[in-house]
């Protein structure tokens, strides 16, 4: 990476923390030895850690982890940070980009609520361009996107791709438009937590000619791993570096990343590769069945693990669902979708019993 596209990325980094050092742990210095006692840990393992793994302090960025990431993602290990999912990437973009009440973040709704959440905490201002509901689903504008973008002075634009609920995929060609007007003037970070579901190529293959643009991955929709809380954000190497500085200083706990790097063998990654393809049969199973309904009434596309439909009685399906055993996601309160409930891709006998449940309530109106 060349200083010129270190200083470009750079000059988006709040002022007050372009020499900012962060706090130096006692596992930042590379030091060797057999004793340890420069980091105040107990001398003996807790009864419930038989073997002592716990007992030490985590490497911030375990290599073995990091590694792993960055070829599951096809980037560099310089490229990476890895934190606790995808929300500590998001709430650290807008804490060291943003400067409160001058810089804005913007993002599409109805989308994944930390965007917001993480400008207010921030001071910063919140930027909206509503998703347009057209015959291909809920998708951007994105001639509105970059307006908004450079009137209201965002730092960050936040793309969600497949997005969440909408369901549908930002074109590659549309991320590069918006990264290449804002060059200079803010980040694109396509946030991918459901990229394995989708056909469009992640946003990490166009890092190589944008340094602003930016990618979320997280382990815990594809690979099953939610409870772990393991995100990844995959960036210009002077961007991470950066971001390491902001971050806390031991993020991933040490089971942590055990877990992640036994859920990311060859052999664990072929399971997931399977349940991949049967994620989206079934998803498509799901949308089919779904849009036979007369209760139902619009199934939109998903390239994601989950189907957003609108109901003409959205109260009454989700309640039928509840008195079935059956939770989805109630998206009432979403931006435009004042009728709609969001169902995830279960397993098929998991969605044997919502098909059943919502053809019983047809029968009941």
């Amino acid at each position: 990476m060349s200083a010129e596209t270190d200083a470009g990325i750079l000059s988006l980094v709040r002022a007050d923390l372009a020499s900012f050092g962060g706090y130096s742990s006692a596992r930042t210095a590379k030091l060797s030895g057999e004793i340890w006692l420069n980091a105040n840990e107990a001398a003996w393992a807790n009864p419930g850690d038989a073997d002592g793994s716990c007992r030490r302090y985590p490497d911030p960025q375990p290599p073995a982890l990091v590694q792993a990431l960055a070829d599951l993602y096809g980037a560099q290990p310089a490229q990476m940070l890895v934190g606790r999912g995808s929300d500590e990437a998001i709430d650290l973009l807008v804490r060291t980009l943003c400067e409160p009440g001058r810089d804005g973040v913007l993002f599409t709704p109805p989308v994944f609520g930390m965007y917001a959440v993480s400008a207010r905490l921030q001071g910063a201002r919140a930027i909206e361009v509503p998703l347009v509901d057209s015959q291909d689903g809920l998708v951007p504008d994105i001639d509105a996107v970059i307006a908004a973008a450079i009137d209201g002075n965002a730092k960050l634009v936040f793309l969600c791709s497949p997005s969440n609920p909408g369901g549908r995929s930002v074109p590659l060609a549309q991320v590069v438009q918006v990264a290449t007007a804002l060059a200079g003037r803010a980040l694109v970070v396509v946030d991918e937590a459901y990229g394995e579901f989708a056909d469009e190529p992640s946003a990490v293959s166009l890092m190589g000619q944008h340094s602003n643009i930016a990618v979320l991955r997280t382990l815990s929709k594809a690979h099953g791993l939610a409870a772990a809380r393991i995100g990844s954000l995959i960036a210009d190497p002077a961007l991470v570096a950066v971001l390491r500085k902001v971050q806390a200083p031991y993020p991933i706990p040490a089971p942590c990343s055990a877990l992640a790097l036994a859920g990311l063998t060859p052999e664990a990654l072929s399971i997931t590769a399977q349940r991949v393809a049967q994620v989206r049969s079934q998803r498509a199973r799901l949308q089919q069945a779904l849009a036979t309904l007369p209760v139902v009434r619009r199934v939109y596309a998903s390239d994601a693990n989950f189907v957003l439909a609108r109901f003409d009685d959205a109260q009454g399906a989700f309640d039928a669902l509840l008195a079935a055993g059956i939770v989805v996601r109630d998206q009432r309160a979403a931006p435009q979708l004042g009728d709609a409930l969001r169902i995830t891709v279960g397993t098929p006998e998991q969605n044997d019993r919502v098909i059943a449940t919502l053809s019983a309530l047809k029968a009941s109106t």
